[in-house]
């Protein structure tokens, strides 16, 4: 791709060299002057030689924004350097907020990988509906940090944060926890991505474990909704397909009660089996409407060599409020035996605004 004379190219070279786009090579190949900051220019330095290079420090990101601009109206083809995604947190905000004091520049946007994208490939696939929030306060007020922070936990997103802490920086970051703590289950996954030195260091943890001693400013910190989990050390938030299965002929005969209005309501205490799981229990949904889930948030597990999902580690059905949630709505999915096998997306949807709206996973968990 030949890029035009006097262009400006704000290039997103992502959070490594390794990650780099063509489109990224391409614009800085044909770039004649480049502009970077300084820690950028390491991974680009062999990329750009015989080009003129302008480098600045950390804080001069309006400078470097001018210079773009000055260097392209004087009719050269400017290779603005952005680490990540230009467009997030970087420097393509910077450029387009002084840009309205000039006419007849021409700017384009290199989109790069983000560095969350980066810190979630190596935790797993822990990104489902998510927001992206700074916790620096140099430019944003307190208020509005928390104030997102509180919309997004009460939302349940997945939420990941750039810029957690520094030396000198360590309210925002407080107080996200705070928050998060008071909106999410103490057992929620959060997963941590540190580059330092050119070593990428990946650890999980939990909130309530959650150590401001392992968090700094070269930190993504990734913290789970409702349903994220943990499965062999890999971070994961489903996104709710269904898994085949076929309906057990005791489920069956079960649900031909239910729907008959023949089954007990609340704890069995005359079922030899009672408690299956712990007391006290609803058994209400003896068997449960969303088995099998297939995904391990409320405790649930495959047994791996049988194939086979099994509950055992799960009471969440069994909870009051969860039950509660379920008949509320179950009459308008289910009105025959067929439908639990028939409906399972539907039924795996309401399992879902289930644990979303009683954030009973905090007791059942």
């Amino acid at each position: 791709m030949k890029v035009e004379d006097s262009m400006i190219n704000i290039i997103g070279i992502g959070p490594s060299r390794q990650d780099m786009t063509l489109r990224a090579l391409n614009a800085l190949k044909d770039a004649e002057v480049v502009i970077t900051y300084k820690g950028y220019f390491k991974y680009i330095e062999d990329l750009v030689e015989g080009k003129e290079i302008l480098v600045k420090g950390m804080g001069h990101e309006i400078e470097r924004a001018e210079l773009a601009i000055e260097n392209s109206r004087a009719g050269k083809n400017v290779a603005l350097i952005s680490s990540g995604d230009p467009g997030v947190f970087g420097m393509a905000n910077v450029l387009f907020q002084i840009l309205g004091k000039y006419n007849g520049v021409e700017v384009k946007v290199i989109p790069g990988v983000t560095a969350v994208n980066f810190a979630a490939a190596l935790l797993g696939a822990p990104l489902h509906d998510f927001a992206v929030i700074s916790l620096s306060d140099l430019l944003i007020p307190l208020s509005e940090i928390k104030r997102k922070i509180t919309s997004a936990s009460e939302g349940d997103f997945v939420i990941a944060f750039y810029n957690p802490l520094s030396k000198t920086r360590k309210k925002p970051f407080e107080e996200a926890h705070r928050i998060l703590l008071e909106t999410h289950r103490p057992n929620t996954p959060v997963g941590l991505v540190k580059s330092k030195n050119d070593e990428v260091i990946v650890r999980t943890t939990t909130l309530e474990e959650l150590s401001s001693e392992e968090v700094d400013m070269s930190t993504i910190l990734i913290v789970g909704n409702s349903m994220t989990y943990f499965e062999e050390g890999r971070m994961l938030t489903p996104r709710g397909y269904v898994v085949p299965s076929t309906m057990h002929p005791l489920a069956s005969e079960f649900y031909e009660k239910y729907l008959a209005g023949e089954t007990v309501e609340g704890p069995n205490l005359n079922c030899e089996y009672y408690p299956c799981h712990v007391h006290p229990q609803s058994c209400t949904f003896c068997y449960c409407p969303f088995y099998p889930c297939g995904e391990p948030s409320t405790g649930g597990f495959w047994i791996k060599e049988k194939g086979v999902w099994s509950c055992e580690g799960c009471n969440w059905i069994h909870n009051e409020d969860v039950v509660r949630c379920v008949q509320a709505k179950l009459p308008e999915i289910i009105h025959n035996v067929e439908d639990i096998k028939n409906k399972r997306k539907e039924l795996l949807k309401l399992r879902r605004e289930c644990i979303q709206e009683t954030k009973s996973l905090k007791d059942s968990s």
